[in-house]
């Protein structure tokens, strides 16, 4: 295999030095215009590339972004990443993407890996386990180091630093009031992980839409899960199980509420006539499904875009500014479909 091409090997071609190639290459005003145009002519015909990892170490730039995601199969954070990177690829950014699994170790090691490559800023969308552990110090090191962060989608609730999430409370509270006003009055609530932020805003916004309907909040209708499809089911088993059952349930996100489906499918009971749904994401696959599913859309590519405004405008600063501890609330909206029409 060839050997990549140096400076030193197009200066021992044209017999000057390689601080004169360098010059030429980098438009150096220094070097006349015709020996800047035959050396850059020569490295693009010989394929000579700069090395980037130098020139980092040089400018003390390294033009690279961390984002860190709990994961990738879900339309939502591929969504966030394409705003992120929409913004920042045109200002020469490359986005360094790390995925947890919702693992607090995982989440911790790469924050430390982004640290050491020097990146220029991390965005962080936190998993449950950090939630859960109640740790912070991979957050403290961040900013020990001046490194701007920027929490995407879910914050760590107290940790001042910027962020972009969207109105997971409003945005339950008109699911749950939708259901109320289809003639739900027993509706159960599949509510994601205990302490998680995202969660528990879903939880307050169907409580409270309850009690503005004065109808009873049942803890025998309040379920945890996660957010995987899976999780769903052995708490909708329970239910089904219940000597009254609930009309209506109305799961934390989109993949939960279609395992509720499959569950309510499997006992002979029909969707929404016996039991309507409701889900969160509006994550593509709700239209297709069937019955189609009511959900609250989220805009994630938006919340991308704005986080990377966030760090971009941070850049535009004047030197010695801290990083911004802007908050920015998205709104989210209800797209109503098939699987709470009708019934009741």
């Amino acid at each position: 295999m060839n050997k990549p091409v140096t400076i030193k090997d197009i200066a021992k071609k044209f017999k000057c030095s390689p601080s004169t190639v360098s010059r030429a290459l980098n438009n150096h005003p220094s070097i006349n215009e015709d020996t800047r145009r035959n050396l850059q002519e020569y490295a693009q015909k010989v394929g000579y590339q700069r090395n980037q990892v130098s020139l980092s170490l040089l400018n003390k730039k390294t033009a690279t972004i961390g984002v860190i995601v709990p994961t990738i199969n879900n339309y939502h954070e591929s969504a966030i990443i394409e705003g992120i990177e929409a913004v920042l690829q045109p200002l020469g950014f490359t986005l360094n993407i790390c995925v947890t699994n919702e693992q607090y170790v995982l989440e911790s090691e790469y924050v430390n890996k982004l640290l050491s490559n020097r990146v220029e800023g991390i965005f962080l969308s936190v998993s449950q386990e950090t939630y859960d552990s109640g740790h912070y110090e991979h957050l403290e090191q961040i900013k020990k180091r001046s490194i701007p962060l920027i929490f995407i989608d879910r914050e760590y609730e107290g940790f001042a630093t910027g962020s972009v999430i969207i109105d997971d409370y409003h945005g339950a509270f008109s699911a749950v009031e939708h259901l109320v006003k289809m003639g739900r009055k027993r509706i159960a609530h599949l509510k994601g992980p205990n302490g998680m932020a995202v969660a528990e805003e879903r939880l307050r916004g169907y409580v409270e839409c309850l009690k503005k309907y004065d109808l009873p909040v049942d803890e025998h209708l309040i379920l945890n899960t996660n957010f995987k499809v899976e999780s769903a089911i052995e708490p909708v088993t329970k239910l089904m199980s219940l000597p009254e059952l609930p009309d209506a349930v109305f799961g934390v996100n989109d993949q939960v509420a279609i395992g509720a489906m499959k569950v309510i499918r499997d006992k002979g009971l029909s969707i929404p006539g016996d039991i309507a749904v409701a889900g969160f994401d509006n994550s593509p696959i709700s239209a297709y499904i069937y019955p189609s599913l009511t959900s609250v859309a989220r805009p994630g590519r938006q919340i991308g875009i704005e986080a990377a405004k966030i760090f971009a405008d941070y850049l535009q600063q004047s030197s010695g500014k801290e990083f911004s501890t802007k908050h920015i609330v998205l709104p989210s909206e209800l797209i109503v479909r098939e699987s709470t029409m009708g019934g009741g």
